[in-house]
């Protein structure tokens, strides 16, 4: 089973971290000498601001095992962002998955479900908001 009751908070400018999963460990593809890492690892988005972790991860259980899920919350509202990440135990669990679920109508709005990519680099600003003379 995985834990997903603490919510990832994420800023515009903030990198995605590695998941904790039901043991309490970080993973990440390095420590666990996966090549297919991002394979398993799911994009779920256009989902319904409504959406729980506990909804996504009752979801993908139906199609196989979860071994981490992670609803993207933003972190001034502390509101779904209406994307998530969803890893997968197997690449077959995770064809299957996106099979299943890209394009299916959950709460009114069709779900866009496909292998996440890496976050490429952004440059970050130079100095900063505020009021300019």
């Amino acid at each position: 089973m995985v834990d997903c009751q603490s919510p990832a908070v994420v800023g515009a400018g903030d990198d995605l971290k590695p998941e904790r999963v039901g043991n309490g460990h970080q993973t990440s593809p390095a420590a666990e000498g996966k090549s297919s890492y991002m394979a398993t690892k799911l994009y779920v988005g256009n989902l319904s601001f409504e959406t729980t972790e506990g909804d996504l991860l009752r979801m993908f259980e139906e199609v196989g095992q979860v071994t981490s899920c992670t609803l993207i919350m933003d972190k001034g509202t502390n509101k779904s962002r209406g994307f998530g990440f969803v890893e997968m135990s197997t690449q077959e669990e995770a064809n299957k998955a996106i099979a299943e679920f890209n394009g299916k109508s959950v709460d009114g709005r069709p779900l866009t479900v496909n292998e996440a990519r890496p976050r490429e680099d952004r440059p970050r600003g130079g100095r900063g908001g505020g009021f300019r003379r």
